[in-house]
């Protein structure tokens, strides 16, 4: 089986999980693999909220900020990135957004797998076409931003702390904004 037949057989698979994504498991598609993520924190949330306002306001008319599931079948790859910025016209489907439409990719670490977000995806979304990916840590405050794409790697990455403003291709992202995830309770 070809890479594109295994991600199609996955693809169709993943589509039998009870409720459907975004109220049950979300579900991405990497390496012939299915990883369900669970649903985040309150932080996280909160963190992703206030990056797509922040980019909804800058955005032009026919670009859109939102959490979409996107694909390219050709990678053979699935993700769903907290915060994407795609080309509004891409957004209007019943299924994953075409990842060459997608202008910039947005992830909250989880605490719980943040190799998710700093290797396997600093790996795909090139892969993909997304230009630019933003990785925001609200474990420790910390960003990293990769941009400059070859269509296999990023060639260029800057890290920042919470408290700077990130200028993200033509737009920014204000990390003065940003919570960190609150200390863990022992039960």
């Amino acid at each position: 089986m070809t890479e594109q037949s295994i991600y199609q057989h996955l693809r169709e698979f993943a589509e039998h999980f009870e409720p459907p994504a975004p109220f049950g498991p979300h579900i991405e598609i990497s390496d012939g693999k299915i990883v369900m993520m669970i649903s985040p924190s309150g932080a996280h949330d909160l963190d992703a909220m206030r990056i797509a306002n922040q980019l909804t306001r800058q955005l032009p008319e026919g670009l859109f900020a939102g959490g979409f599931d996107i694909e390219h079948p050709l990678a053979a790859k699935m993700r769903r990135p907290d915060v994407a910025v795609v080309d509004e016209d891409a957004a209007v489907t019943s299924e994953a957004v075409d990842a060459t439409a997608v202008h910039l990719a947005v992830e909250i670490v989880s605490p719980s797998n943040p190799e998710n977000d700093y290797i396997d995806k600093v790996r795909d979304y090139p892969l993909m076409g997304v230009p630019r990916y933003l990785i925001v840590d609200p474990r420790n405050g910390s960003c990293l931003y990769y941009w400059d794409s070859d269509g296999k790697t990023y060639r260029e990455s800057r890290p920042y702390t919470f408290g700077d403003v990130i200028s993200v291709g033509d737009w920014t992202v204000d990390t003065s904004e940003l919570v960190l995830y609150p200390p863990k309770r022992h039960r």
